[in-house]
């Protein structure tokens, strides 16, 4: 057995507090495999296996504090283990009824599928909706389960061709990454058992879903009800989720997609005609009844993926970085024009044109006046880094939640590949499919509140970023010309949010007027850009 002592994590740090086990007193391990996620008081460091083998003791306990130097954990490694394998044979030879030999061979049929890593530093993530039902056959990269990390909804595909025998985490359910998810047989893996069967167990095998699944003998009639080819109302998570929001069933509503597959249009229009069944009314009635209140009820839901993950930045973001705001009016009307008369050329290469671009654009060169709006400090807060390439992030509200995932490279980029690129992102937020390369290394960020009708905010800078700016909506407003008239002109409101340990007010201001200037005149981007 040999001892694995905490190492040194950084300098000047002599102990940290084990946030996460990744593994169980018992688990094997790989070499380089994560086994332990531990916080000192700089940052979270992940922990990995110097050599493959067997966990034998966790010496330190969730929440409790290791020393550095000090013993973590205890393993055997794979020579080990496999010595002392060998000598548990000999032990279970000499005592032959305490070996369930039967029991041992039926589970190595079967393969767990272990849930990858998803994304630099997640850990679990919550599962939305099975694809498959246990019993199902499924082929190599068929989408098996979509998964709700803090970022982005992941779908995770079968690695090969087989049949699932077990949903170890169901619908709703946390599941942690490097534990097992699912289990299946292997295709011609499960000849053998399926021979020793008296029936065939996967068509009675019941989902973790809800009801059991239909037989071969009634398959017919459950598609006609409109259930799909397994016995399942076809239907996309969002409709589920949809469905669970207005308290229905499913099945309850008819679908108009292909094979009965239940589309939002359905549920909308199955509400808007007031069709709710009696059954469900009164089962969410009667909690109501039975607390003596006629309605009013407290509803709970626990606060998970991107939300939760959004709540512990900005509350990290506020408490430790000193904002200051910043707000000023800038005249768009030029703006809109040039806008109208590059629209037809943008929508010939199938590129949606709008405002935003000559944001960043304006933005991108601006910061070449102003670098310091494109840094950030290092975590001792002593140090400035002037990051090279100006990633300009955008904040959206998705299906997953609000994200903002950024341009990268903009100060590189035409007008026009920033436009397909806005497009790109959007799109993929939207749909809660963004990955995380495209929501990772972001240098500065807008909010464009305008777009649902906001016209003042104060933003949070999303840390480590240095400033965020807040553009409200265009308003057509009065205003007075050089020469004393009034006329109608295209207003936007934007706040500005920085970080006052490096930006004062006069560095954004004059920030400030520089973007102002390209966006006011955005003819003389011109004579900036290379």
């Amino acid at each position: 057995m040999t001892e694995f002592k905490l190492p040194d994590i950084g300098e000047g740090i002599v102990e940290c507090e084990v946030v996460e086990w990744r593994v169980n007193e018992g688990d094997a391990i790989e070499e380089d495999q994560p086994v332990v996620e531990v916080m000192t008081d700089k940052a979270l460091v992940e922990i990995t296996a110097p050599e493959a083998g067997r966990v034998t003791k966790l010496h330190v306990g969730k929440g409790e504090i290791a020393k550095v130097h000090a013993p973590l954990f205890a393993y055997e490694a794979e020579g080990q283990a496999a010595s002392a394998d060998a000598s548990g044979s000999a032990a279970a030879e000499a005592t032959p009824s305490e070996t369930p030999a039967p029991e041992a061979a039926h589970d190595g049929q079967a393969k767990d599928f272990i849930l990858p890593d998803i994304g630099e530093g997640i850990v679990e993530c919550e599962v939305v909706e099975w694809r498959v039902a246990e019993g199902e056959a499924i082929a190599e990269d068929q989408p098996v389960v979509d998964v709700m990390t803090d970022k982005a909804m992941v779908e995770i595909t079968a690695p090969e061709a087989g049949r699932v025998s077990r949903l170890h985490v169901a619908r709703g359910e946390i599941a942690r990454v490097h534990a097992p998810l699912y289990a299946y047989v292997p295709e011609g893996g499960d000849q053998t058992g399926d021979a020793g069967e008296a029936s065939p167990a996967p068509a009675a095998a019941p989902s973790r879903q809800g009801p059991a699944e239909p037989t071969a003998a009634n398959a017919p009639a459950a598609s006609r009800s409109g259930r799909g080819a397994h016995g399942r109302t076809p239907a996309s998570p969002a409709v589920r989720r949809l469905v669970r929001e207005h308290a229905l069933r499913l099945e309850d509503i008819p679908g108009s997609g292909k094979d009965g597959r239940v589309l939002k249009e359905d549920v909308l229009a199955f509400v808007a005609e007031g069709e709710v069944p009696q059954a469900a009314s009164q089962a969410a009635m009667a909690p109501a009844r039975a607390a003596g209140r006629g309605e009013g009820e407290v509803r709970v839901e626990p606060m998970r993926g991107v939300r939760a993950a959004m709540a512990k930045r900005m509350v990290a973001s506020a408490t430790s970085i000193p904002h200051f705001q910043y707000g000023e009016e800038i005249d768009a009307t030029a703006l809109l024009a040039l806008r109208e008369r590059l629209k037809p050329e943008a929508e010939a290469s199938e590129t949606r044109l709008t405002l935003m671009p000559f944001f960043m654009k304006a933005m991108a060169l601006a910061i070449q006046e102003f670098p310091i709006l494109n840094s950030r400090l290092n975590e001792a807060a002593d140090e400035i880094h002037y990051l090279p390439s100006c990633n300009i992030g955008m904040a959206v509200d998705g299906k997953a939640g609000l994200m903002v995932p950024n341009v990268k490279g903009v100060e590189t980029l035409s007008l026009l590949e920033v436009a397909r690129e806005i497009q790109r992102l959007t799109g993929e937020a939207r749909e809660g499919r963004v990955t995380q390369a495209d929501l990772q290394g972001g240098t500065i960020s807008i909010s464009n509140i305008g777009a649902l009708g906001g016209t003042y905010a104060a933003p949070i800078i999303n840390a480590p970023e240095v400033a965020i700016v807040a553009i409200g909506k265009t308003q057509w407003l009065p205003r007075f010309d050089a020469a004393g008239e009034v006329t109608r002109r295209a207003i936007m409101t934007v706040t500005w949010a920085g970080d006052h340990r490096l930006i004062d007010g006069g560095t954004i201001a004059r920030f400030c007027n520089a973007w102002k200037g390209y966006l006011e005149a955005p003819e003389t981007m011109l004579l900036a850009l290379r």
